[in-house]
């Protein structure tokens, strides 16, 4: 299978998703959107994984994102599967009618993610998963749960039958690219008193065995999502 990501910021790369798609035998080819690339043809590809960004591209989409809207709907609308994840995960719920608005917490770090009874997906009942956000979406209409964490009790939604998959949070984070969110990306804005989810770049980097333990579980994502080609 050929794959398209859409990148849009330097900050927000695909990390562990193009090994996990070359070890699998897919190719794939990343759209840096934020860069002037133009948005790919749905002809061109047999998924589509929507790539996370600066959550100031919610209250403020680019020029670009006319062209990237249309494109998710016409995923949509079509048999392909789409992955969306952070940002594209709130474009795609977006998209399929959600509200998508200022949590009352953000997330930064390491979470712990507990599976809804009614989720679909083949993951644990509860795992610990990256977060860095600020924006949540409400569940699309017709949709399943992933589940939840204490700070965002909606981390991501499938629909129609697994072939579209939104995430808020990361399964696909690595060292390295954590280590350059840390450096370069602003961080998730709170007041103190809404400041508790919030860890920083010493508790996020402390463990790396938590990254080694990602692995798996974008392993059972990622296979079951294609499983929809």
């Amino acid at each position: 299978m050929h794959i398209h990501l859409l990148q849009h910021g330097p900050d927000h790369g695909p990390a562990r998703l193009t090994d996990w798609l070359t070890s699998m035998g897919h190719s794939y080819t990343v759209f840096h959107l934020y860069a002037g690339e133009l948005t790919p043809r749905p002809s061109e590809s047999d998924a589509l994984i929507i790539l996370d960004g600066p959550e100031e591209l919610l209250s403020q989409p680019p020029a670009w994102f006319k062209a990237e809207d249309k494109l998710i709907n016409r995923y949509l609308d079509g048999q392909k599967p789409l992955l969306g994840i952070g940002v594209g995960a709130h474009w795609v719920a977006q998209a399929l009618g959600s509200v998508v608005a200022p949590g009352t917490y953000p997330e930064t770090g390491w979470h712990t993610v507990n599976l809804a009874p009614e989720s679909s997906l083949d993951l644990p009942e509860s795992f610990s998963a990256f977060m860095w956000h600020r924006y949540v979406f409400s569940l699309p209409d017709d949709a399943f749960p992933l589940g939840g964490s204490e700070a965002s009790p909606l981390q991501g939604f499938t629909w129609d039958r697994d072939r579209v998959i939104g995430l808020l949070c990361h399964l696909e984070a690595t060292a390295a690219s954590v280590k350059q969110l840390l450096d370069t990306a602003e961080w998730p804005s709170a007041s103190p008193a809404a400041n508790r989810y919030i860890q920083d770049a010493t508790q996020i980097l402390e463990d790396p065995n938590r990254f080694t333990r990602l692995a798996p579980q974008l392993d059972r994502l990622m296979s079951q999502w294609l499983k929809a080609a």
